[in-house]
């Protein structure tokens, strides 16, 4: 069954929920990181979804294929953030950076099944 919308990806699903809990974890930041690792860490997350989004759409599959490896980017980008804030301590990460995990080879599944349909 094809996805009618990109709210419909189990991937997209997670990595929203994964926004929301880095939402959540950011309100607790210093406010002298408002403008620094929490914008940076929430940017990077929120990245990982809307590139899911913007994939969806694109026709050709080397479209797809470009803007869910920019996704898988923003995902190690956010994974890095995660431990700096908790090197920081400014929380324990290490329940967000298994949902990390789990998105990752979501994504890495639903990418390589876009690539072997181009022959990659």
């Amino acid at each position: 069954m094809t996805s009618q919308t990109f709210k419909d990806l189990r991937v997209w699903k997670k990595a929203h929920e994964l926004v929301l809990e880095i939402y959540k974890l950011t309100d607790s930041f210093p406010k002298h990181e408002m403008y620094s690792l929490t914008s940076q860490l929430r940017r990077s997350a929120v990245s990982i979804p809307a590139n899911i989004a913007e994939g969806h759409k694109k026709s050709g599959r080397a479209d797809k294929a470009r803007f869910l490896n920019i996704a898988q980017g923003s995902l190690e980008e956010t994974r890095y953030y995660l431990i700096l804030a908790q090197d920081l301590q400014y929380g324990q990460t290490t329940e967000l950076e298994t949902k990390i995990d789990d998105v990752g080879r979501m994504l890495y599944g639903y990418t390589r099944a876009i690539r072997r349909d181009l022959g990659r």
